[in-house]
């Protein structure tokens, strides 16, 4: 749907209890947009700074009456809805939702579908998990509406998963075994250039419907992730020693019993880690612009996300750094003030 060119766009965003959704709903405000949230529970975001900018549609996102409302009059629409509840049958429920979304939206007549996934090999077994993401931004490439699936690895911020897991398994161990594939390269980014990516690719022409690799300028091993988190955080270089027989499963086991991430969230988490995930193309910066300022390097990505560990109350999101941890993060995210072992 195409608005006349004196009347703000309008963005559907779902998944606005989550990471990237409560973050990115203030950001598209700040641009300009008229946003329009999805979500299973208003009382969820009515604490929000920005929840009476918004218009809040309540319901479940698989059912076709309540996606016809909140598709209605969309000119972008944000999918941010995954399963990560440990339960088993995730890959059905997924491939569900990706089905009745793209049918729904290409109905409403939007203009654009924005996907974020995860960035995977293009060769070799998948783990379920991330096999689940790429399927469903197959599914909405595939639904007749133009799709933007932007493929990150680890994402760089107080209150994202990944980051936590990496965080607390750094602060809470000074020496560790870990599985061999913790020497795989990563390519991790900025929270803050996944949202300026978000936005941007709203502007992609219509004719480009694929999938885009985004990354930030370092390539590291989790292991070197680790203890330059460490440095960052005042903490001594962490003794780690890896063996082969963890296997993924045992893996997240292990790190629900001595993290605070949940097991159903660990387990996707270090499935992703199974493989090497390097960016193979840069075609998104060609084609909406790479920031002036360059992307985020990891040191000063973490820096940034550690400087707001410890404040009481927590920031609401779009109040502060979107690295620092916000009140619509989970109360296991986030970490005290750092010093220590």
């Amino acid at each position: 749907m195409n608005q006349p060119s004196n009347q703000p766009r309008r963005a559907l965003v779902t998944g606005v209890t989550g990471y990237i959704g409560s973050r990115l709903v203030p950001r598209l405000l700040d641009e300009g947009w008229q946003v329009r949230v999805l979500t299973r529970s208003a009382s969820k975001v009515a604490d929000r700074t920005w929840r009476a900018r918004v218009e809040v549609v309540e319901g479940d996102a698989a059912s076709t009456d309540t996606l016809a409302q909140a598709l209605d009059g969309i000119d972008v629409a944000y999918y941010f809805l995954h399963s990560m509840d440990g339960q088993g049958n995730f890959v059905e429920r997924d491939r569900a939702l990706a089905q009745t979304f793209g049918r729904c939206a290409k109905d409403a007549g939007v203009g654009r579908i924005i996907y974020l996934s995860g960035l995977h090999p293009q060769d070799g077994e998948l783990s379920d998990h991330l096999a689940s993401r790429v399927e469903v931004g197959d599914i909405l490439m595939a639904s007749g509406v133009p799709t933007a699936v932007l493929q990150a690895a680890v994402i760089l911020g107080s209150g994202s998963a990944s980051f936590e897991m990496l965080r607390h398994l750094t602060t809470r161990l000074p020496a560790m075994i870990t599985p061999k594939w913790l020497d795989n390269k990563i390519q991790p980014i900025a929270v803050r250039d996944v949202l300026r990516l978000l936005v941007a690719a709203a502007d992609l022409p219509p004719e480009s419907n694929r999938t885009f690799d985004i990354g930030g300028p370092d390539v590291l091993t989790y292991r070197e992730m680790i203890n330059r988190f460490a440095r960052i955080a005042g903490l001594r270089p962490r003794l780690i020693v890896s063996v082969p027989v963890l296997t993924p499963y045992l893996a997240s086991q292990w790190v629900g019993l001595v993290t605070p991430v949940p097991t159903g969230v660990a387990k996707p988490l270090v499935g992703s880690l199974l493989h090497e995930v390097v960016c193979a193309e840069h075609d998104l910066d060609d084609l909406v612009g790479a920031p002036p300022e360059g992307y985020l390097g990891y040191d000063r990505a973490v820096a940034d996300a550690l400087a707001g560990d410890g404040a009481v109350p927590r920031p609401e999101p779009g109040t502060a750094d979107p690295a620092r941890i916000t009140a619509a993060d989970p109360d296991w995210a986030g970490g005290r003030r750092r010093g220590g072992s």
